[in-house]
């Protein structure tokens, strides 16, 4: 499990692209899991989850076009 102290949202998607399946843990945004190199909604999620789970998955497409 990685723990980011920050949420900097282009640092995480490099970081979930790399190692492809595992779990994260963000300060103030809470804990996430990723497979298959894609962010995961976690189980009782919230409106903050979800623009999370977004924002990050879109770094990664970006990532992804480069």
């Amino acid at each position: 499990m990685r723990m980011f102290k920050r949420y900097v949202p282009k640092m995480i998607a490099k970081h979930v692209s790399r190692l492809f399946s595992g779990r994260i843990y963000i300060d103030g945004r809470g804990g996430y899991e990723f497979n298959n190199g894609q962010l995961l909604v976690p189980v009782k999620a919230q409106h903050r989850h979800y623009q999370t789970v977004s924002e990050i998955n879109q770094e990664i497409r970006r990532l992804k076009d480069c």
